[in-house]
């Protein structure tokens, strides 16, 4: 089969013991690519941290809407900047968005951290990964509004209908699926609807003390069991779900296919 790549993880709320662990069973499963998202100005310092100290992991600075406890300041957007700027690691902002939850913060706050983020992607030239949550109109339209096309990116941990996913996709986004595929009959049809060349992968792993186990908390590893659950869906063989999945993520984070290339030491 060939290398699995997840796009989406939280590798950086884990305990700094647990990762070579999480990456010895990612290698175990043939995942050689995983980026880690920023979610606050800690964690995405935390995040760049992780990917300048382990080969496989790669990161991406934002600032989570649910996140947020005030507006994104000029020195926010400065260290982000700075974070992001001649560090090959960094290869995204992400993870940014809207969430309209009821006890998410204010609406406004949301809008202007989104598009201050969404204009420090297009002056990095990197891609955008998208979180939205009770929002999609008003996300699409932000993202149309910013001319986000210019660098494109992913819709991330995508439970949408299939409506959404192609006006995400014709924006210049791909969509990203992650475990809810296992176990939702509506998602499993919009992803049965969309080209795979559109599709790419993600755990979205982070810690999940709230499951009695923890070996049934989800780590890149399980991104055999999604690919396995596409191919199923799309009706086609596992090695080409995953081949042409990897090389979208790929091609999306500007990434050679050589940074997959098996190492002895993670």
């Amino acid at each position: 089969m060939p290398p699995l790549v997840d796009s989406h993880t939280h590798l950086d709320h884990y305990e700094p013991a647990e990762i070579p662990g999480i990456l010895e069973r990612a290698a175990e499963a043939d995942v050689r690519l995983m980026v880690c998202a920023g979610t606050t100005l800690i964690s995405t310092r935390n995040s760049v941290a992780l990917a300048n100290e382990y080969r496989p992991i790669y990161a991406g600075v934002g600032f989570h809407p649910a996140d947020l406890q005030g507006p994104i300041t000029n020195a926010i957007y400065d260290e982000f900047k700075s974070l992001a700027e001649n560090n090959p690691k960094v290869v995204c902002v992400s993870e940014i968005g809207l969430d309209f939850l009821p006890t998410s913060p204010d609406r406004e706050i949301q809008l202007q951290a989104f598009r201050a983020q969404i204009r420090l992607a297009l002056e990095l030239k990197k891609p955008i990964v998208f979180h939205s949550r009770e929002s999609h109109p008003e996300v699409l339209q932000t993202l149309r509004e910013e001319g986000a096309d210019a660098v494109g990116g992913i819709m991330h941990y995508f439970q949408g209908d299939e409506a959404t996913a192609r006006e995400a996709i014709h924006l210049g986004f791909r969509i990203s699926l992650a475990k809810p595929l296992l176990r939702l009959p509506e998602l499993q049809q919009v992803a049965k609807s969309l080209p795979l060349e559109h599709i790419v992968l993600e755990t979205d792993s982070a810690p999940q003390p709230f499951k009695k186990y923890r070996r049934n908390w989800t780590e890149p590893r399980h991104l055999v069991d999604i690919s396995e659950k596409l191919a199923e869906l799309k009706n086609l063989s596992v090695d080409e779900v995953v081949e042409t999945t990897t090389n979208n993520l790929l091609h999306i984070l500007n990434l050679d296919p050589t940074v997959l290339e098996p190492n002895e030491t993670p």
